[in-house]
């Protein structure tokens, strides 16, 4: 059996998928009739929630490009890639720097086959795609270093993915170990949906998915999010909806989102 063979044994094509609603509300391609059928049905519930998976795109595109232009950041650690779509972390970062080193992580067999495809790097630059869970912290690491230098300043990014460990103190910890392994100035970029009383359409779009969908997402309050960066110095403007942070019109940003992110700074 080929590789190939062997990822699209891996692809569950009975149920819903995160990684490709995610992607049918993006308007991708990579999706499959249980995944839109899925989608549509939360969008039923949540017209709105659509453009969270917008927000999340554009909140990782004006972070990249805010740190590689205005702290010099040369590498970035993306665990929880997701499928490949417009303004990848690569693509971002390389436009302004060339020579930006990026290494791709996610456990997915779908993203694994697109990714090795699309995720490819400007010729100055250099990308690498790994087939881990986030979890596996110490093979992550061992695995990065043969593209990153952990001596040198990384950005970690965790778009969406801290979501899928269902304990907080796990999904603390699991942050803090990798954030611990990088070196002082490293940066933390993470989007995480959250839970409010002022959006309980959001927590029912979010129990539909739990029953019907995999994996299954935790949500978590505004605070709870705001743990993930203790020990750290945040970005203004701090911990905010994704579609609030530094906005391309500050004085008429975007309606906000149950999506919200931070970037913040390892001293």
């Amino acid at each position: 059996m080929t590789e190939n063979e062997r990822i699209r044994d891996r692809i569950d094509t009975t149920r819903p998928h995160t990684a490709r609603i995610w992607n049918y509300w993006l308007g991708g391609k990579d999706n499959y009739p249980v995944d839109r059928q899925a989608g549509d049905q939360i969008r039923e519930i949540h017209p709105g929630i659509g453009e969270y998976a917008r927000a999340d795109r554009l909140f990782l595109g004006r972070a990249v490009h805010h740190l590689v232009t205005e702290e010099g950041v040369r590498q970035f650690l993306d665990i929880g890639t997701g499928l490949p779509s417009a303004d990848n972390t690569h693509e971002v970062a390389q436009r302004a720097a060339p020579g930006a080193r990026v290494v791709y992580v996610d456990n997915d067999p779908l993203v694994l086959a697109h990714a090795r495809a699309l995720l490819t790097s400007s010729p100055q630059g250099r990308t690498d795609y790994l087939d881990a869970d986030l979890r596996d912290v110490d093979t992550i690491l061992e695995r990065a270093a043969a593209t990153l230098d952990l001596t040198e300043p990384v950005a970690l990014m965790l778009l969406g993915v801290v979501i899928f460990i269902q304990d907080h103190e796990e999904s603390y910890d699991v942050v803090r170990q990798v954030m611990d392994a990088l070196a002082p100035g490293s940066f933390l970029v993470l989007s995480h949906t959250i839970t409010s009383p002022a959006m309980p359409e959001v927590d029912a779009a979010v129990a539909f998915w739990n029953e019907h969908g995999t994996p299954r997402l935790t949500q978590r309050t505004p605070d709870q999010v705001a743990r993930y960066f203790d020990g750290m110095e945040m970005v203004p403007p701090g911990l905010v909806s994704c579609s609030h942070w530094r906005p391309p019109r500050p004085e008429a940003p975007p309606p906000e989102v149950a999506m919200f992110g931070a970037v913040a700074r390892k001293p």
